[in-house]
């Protein structure tokens, strides 16, 4: 059946064939403009029309057998619906005077830049999931940040700890030498001041001894000029 022959069969139901043909072409029209932008058309019970995305590839050619690389392209595809499979499988019967395909409801149907429902619903599902991915990778960067913080924070303290201990035990060490060297000093006076006592001590009989023998040299001048002054008067 071609579209000819689609717009006869459609002919007596739509009250004419301007109407049926003008019909065929508004639905097609619709469909293939809401592909090509993207969105998925799904009736229920016939199928879905959606774009897919093919990457690149390598293929043969069948006449030749040539290894030929194909490009990355777009292409359109259909998906059955479950009522048209049943019906083609014979799972269930044509309806005699009744639509093989029920009507949908209200909304499945989208054509132009209108979406249906469940496209709707995955793009909100995706939004949120990358809008959950982008607040906890903001939540782990300031939490490292905290943390690299941290850190710093504490060995800057660490260092003002370890030099304060330095100076610290410089003091210490400085107080030490000097509380040494005032001790020292004391007894190197008291160890001067007892040589001196020692030293007066060893001078003092020196000048005694002396002081003793002076006046026996006098004495014995005295006698000499004595006995010198008795022999002359003789």
């Amino acid at each position: 059946m071609n579209k000819a022959q689609l717009v006869e069969a459609i002919a007596d139901k739509l009250g004419g064939r301007q109407q049926a043909a003008d019909a065929v072409d508004a639905v097609l029209d619709a469909i293939v403009r809401a592909v090509v932008s993207g969105d998925r058309v799904s009736v229920t019970g016939f199928g879905s029309f959606e774009k897919v995305d093919r990457p690149a590839r390598y293929a043969r050619n069948p006449q030749t057998g040539e290894r030929v690389r194909v490009k990355k392209t777009s292409v359109p595809r259909f998906r059955a619906g479950q009522g048209f499979k049943d019906l083609v499988s014979g799972s269930k019967k044509l309806p005699k005077n009744d639509v093989a395909v029920k009507k949908a409801p209200k909304g499945s149907l989208s054509g132009g830049v209108k979406t249906t429902a469940k496209a709707a619903a995955k793009k909100a599902t995706a939004k949120k999931a990358a809008a959950k991915k982008a607040t906890t990778a903001t939540t782990a960067k300031k939490t490292a940040a905290k943390t690299t913080a941290k850190k710093t924070t504490t060995a800057a303290a660490a260092k003002k700890a370890t030099t304060a201990k330095k100076a610290t035990a410089k003091k210490t060490t400085a107080t030490a030498t000097k509380a040494a060297a005032k001790k020292a000093t004391p007894a190197k006076k008291a160890t001067t001041a007892a040589a001196k006592k020692t030293t007066a001590k060893k001078t003092a009989p020196a000048k005694k001894a002396t002081a003793t023998k002076a006046p026996a040299r006098k004495t014995t001048a005295r006698k000499t000029t004595a006995k010198k002054t008795a022999a002359k008067k003789k």
